[in-house]
């Protein structure tokens, strides 16, 4: 059987053309014996039919090729495939008609031939097709045994991925059961396979029906929800797998080719952002865009995103040669009629920057350019505060000198009450662009934001390589905690308040609630499908140098203002003086070209004054003479 079913399905579309064609000749003749109480034909009706039957095959032959219903997939009939055949039939038949009827034929021909005709094309032509689908589902399996599966969620993905996994013999799983919690679905079926219960019954029946794999289909689940579903797969102790949320997969459908392993971005992210995509388009609508540091992790999803939206032109700057190569050759491939420009250098290169300004003439500037990486840093002041502070002043001041509209800044939770040397950098990059946003028509805006999850200097990537080697997982305190959001969360967020920004603001980025690192661990062990301090060792190092156990996202001197989005704050703070910043900025570069850390230090804990990186430092930041002057006044732009 299994033999003659492939040799069926491999023939040629001229032997479905041609089984058409005789089930067309059977439908006409039956038409006639139907109308005559199913008695033999008269000698007239029997000529009759066979005289007009090379007209009938000829018309219906027509629209068979029209419809293209001879190129169809008997194996795969569905009723789309049905629909196909009503509508030929009907086509073919109102044809016949006008057609018997010029030429007169339709005086002597009973006038309900066609109708019966109709019905039984529309039969002879259906069943063979469905009845072959049948035939072919329930055929010998030969394919190696496929895992059980049960599937959690009993809506529209679990019925599309149910009827994927019927029908593709190849598919490594079977569904056997559904769990979902609403109750009202409780003991209903979908193709036959039953809602169990919620998903709190996972453990007892992955036991019972001796599950190998579980699935979960629920697309629309929120984080919370994703949690609590993973927590019962972890103690069924089989693996699992998911299907993407809508916002990744749109507008791509939910189908056994999305089943991806759950990820820690499914526990730790929120729901998709409601953003006010008009105003994002209005605002860069054919604008030339600079994005610095576009090839890190910030940066190039930025560039991602942009490069979606109708901006005329995209520069990326960046001084790693290979991070610009794969950023330029995935927007290149994505957005071929987009004028992207990859210029590879440094911020702290004033030439470079002015010739890049002078020559693309930039209307917007996101600048992701920045050292992030905390413990590295406490030993690299001096190329810190070259390349977080000095640099963001050489592209301010270049952005004011070319009179750019914006200027967005990209800031951090660690310029918040800072204890390293990254911190104090970030926050005086914040003071010097809240400064420039009075001297010019330029607005400067200022977006603030914690940790970002799978960024390079995520503690993810570190994690992931831990658990893969076999641990230890290194966690620096069991009580350190961190704020986290998805990377292309953070950077529709920076659009966002770029659009709504009119200039000096400090949009801060709802990170909701802090999480604990040891918790991200874990999760990420259990993800791994091992078990945290018995599989997975999870092993406490210490606070690292500059690492504080939580992190904050407002000063104390700023007061907090709601906007039209729910996850973008705004933070209005004291404004400083431009005259003391360049003051500063200028002792600033001099302490870097002559490489004196010490004094630039110094500079650096006078600039901002809530920055402590050691007491006998502190103390010489206290007697130094600038450190008397006003560091504030309010904002006069």
């Amino acid at each position: 059987m299994k033999q003659k079913l492939t040799r069926i399905r491999l023939r040629p579309p001229v032997f479905i053309f041609l089984h058409d064609l005789l089930m067309i000749s059977l439908a006409w003749l039956g038409a006639f014996w139907l109308r005559f109480n199913l008695e033999p034909l008269s000698h007239s009706a029997w000529r009759s039919s066979l005289e007009l039957l090379p007209w009938i095959l000829s018309i219906q032959g027509l629209t068979f090729g029209y419809y293209g219903l001879h190129r169809g997939v008997w194996c795969y009939a569905s009723f789309h495939d049905l629909l196909k055949i009503a509508q030929t039939i009907a086509t073919g038949t109102a044809a016949i008609t006008m057609v018997l009827f010029f030429n007169e034929s339709l005086d002597a021909l009973p006038r309900s031939i066609p109708v019966l005709y109709g019905l039984l094309a529309l039969t002879l032509l259906g069943a063979p097709r469905f009845l072959f689908r049948l035939l072919y589902a329930h055929r010998p399996n030969t394919a190696p045994e496929k895992k059980r599966a049960l599937i959690v969620g009993a809506g529209s993905a679990a019925e599309t991925l149910i009827r994927e996994l019927s029908n593709d013999r190849k598919a490594e799983y079977h569904p056997v059961v559904l769990v979902d919690d609403d109750p009202r679905k409780k003991g209903r079926q979908i193709r036959g396979i039953q809602v169990a219960g919620g998903c709190h019954k996972i453990p007892k029946l992955v036991t019972k029906h001796d599950i190998d794999c579980i699935l979960i289909a629920i697309p629309s689940a929120t984080n919370e929800q994703m949690r609590r579903i993973v927590q019962y797969c972890e103690e069924s102790g089989v693996p699992f797998l998911t299907l993407p949320s809508f916002h990744e997969t749109f507008p791509c459908s939910q189908s056994i080719r999305n089943l991806r392993q759950v990820s820690i971005d499914d526990l730790l992210g929120r729901a998709p952002n409601e953003l006010d995509w008009l105003s994002i388009h209005a605002h860069l609508q054919g604008k030339a865009v600079i994005v610095t540091g576009g090839g890190g992790s910030i940066g190039s999803e930025l560039c991602r995103q942009l490069a979606a939206l109708p901006v005329s032109r995209l520069v990326i700057l960046d001084n790693c040669e290979f991070n610009l190569y794969k950023i330029e050759t995935q927007l290149k491939e994505e957005f071929p009629h987009l004028e992207i420009v990859p210029k590879l250098g440094s911020i702290t290169d004033e030439a470079a920057v002015d010739h890049l300004f002078k020559t693309y003439r930039p209307e917007v500037v996101f600048h992701a350019a920045a050292y992030k990486h905390v413990p590295l840093l406490e030993d690299q002041i001096r190329e810190t505060i070259l390349n977080n502070v000095i640099g963001t002043h050489i592209v301010a001041q270049t952005a004011l000198r070319h009179q750019v509209e914006e200027f967005v800044l990209i800031s951090s939770d660690k310029a918040v009450n800072p204890c390293n040397v990254m911190g104090a950098t970030k926050r005086a990059a914040e003071m010097l662009c809240q400064s420039y946003n009075t001297l010019d028509a330029t607005r400067f805006i200022i977006v603030r934001f914690g940790n970002v999850l799978n960024s390079a200097g995520s503690v993810v990537p570190l994690f992931h390589e831990q658990i893969q080697a076999g641990g230890p997982v290194t966690v620096t305190h069991p009580e350190v905690s961190r704020y986290f959001m998805t990377i292309p969360e953070a950077c529709q967020l920076i659009m966002q308040a770029a659009a709504i920004g009119e200039g000096g603001e400090v949009f801060v980025l709802d990170m909701g609630d802090p999480i604990k690192i040891c918790y991200l661990a874990e999760q990420m062990i259990r993800l791994y499908g091992k078990r945290p301090g018995i599989d997975i060792e999870i092993r406490y190092t210490g606070l690292r140098p500059g690492e504080k156990l939580t992190e904050e996202l407002f000063h104390k001197h700023e007061y907090l203002l709601e906007t039209p989005y729910p996850k973008l704050m705004l933070a209005r703070s004291p404004v400083c003086d431009p005259k003391i910043i360049e003051k500063f900025l200028s002792q600033l570069w001099k302490t870097c070209q002559n490489y004196d850390e010490t004094q630039a230090l110094i500079l650096l804990q006078a600039l901002v004054p809530e920055y402590r990186h050691h007491l006998e430092q502190a103390a010489a930041a206290e007697r130094h003479p600038q450190s008397s002057e006003p560091i504030y006044h309010e904002e006069s732009k």
